[in-house]
């Protein structure tokens, strides 16, 4: 069976900020056609659960209270990167607007719930790996 990483929260796991998940109601056939690998770069990077919400500001990963996470947003990257090399994923599936895993389209940093074109931490670094990426909003071109 092919392996698909998955954004932790999709998978249902209680990862995001407010505690809760994102979890998809396709979740039952994506498991009968994948392996899954759920990840989440913010808990791998030791942030707890629930925090205050983050948002990417230029350059920069920082809560609504100005306080910066930009290292710890690295850090949980390049730990998800190396396991999904380590897993042998083709490819990923991730949770639209998030500052880690947001493909295409984030939040703009204003905290106000404006989205912007980008991407999240760790997509950018599965960009730099060439790696298959998908949002929850594409599960119709995840192929089996």
């Amino acid at each position: 069976m092919k392996k698909l990483m998955i954004s932790a929260c999709l998978a249902g796991c209680n990862c995001r900020y407010d505690g809760g998940n994102t979890k998809l109601a396709q979740l039952d056939e994506l498991q009968e056609r994948f392996e899954l690998i759920p990840v989440c770069p913010e808990t791998l990077a030791g942030l707890p659960c629930p925090r205050h919400p983050l948002e990417i500001v230029g350059d920069r990963v920082v809560n609504n209270q100005n306080e910066d996470f930009t290292e710890e947003f690295h850090t949980g990257a390049e730990l998800a990167v190396q396991l999904w090399k380590e897993s042998g994923c083709p490819a990923v599936l991730l949770q639209s607007r998030s500052p880690s895993c947001g493909k295409g389209l984030i939040y703009d940093g204003t905290f106000t719930g404006r989205k912007i074109a980008g991407n999240g931490i760790f997509t950018q670094k599965l960009i730099q790996e060439k790696a298959e990426i998908y949002s929850e909003l594409e599960l119709e071109k995840i192929k089996a």
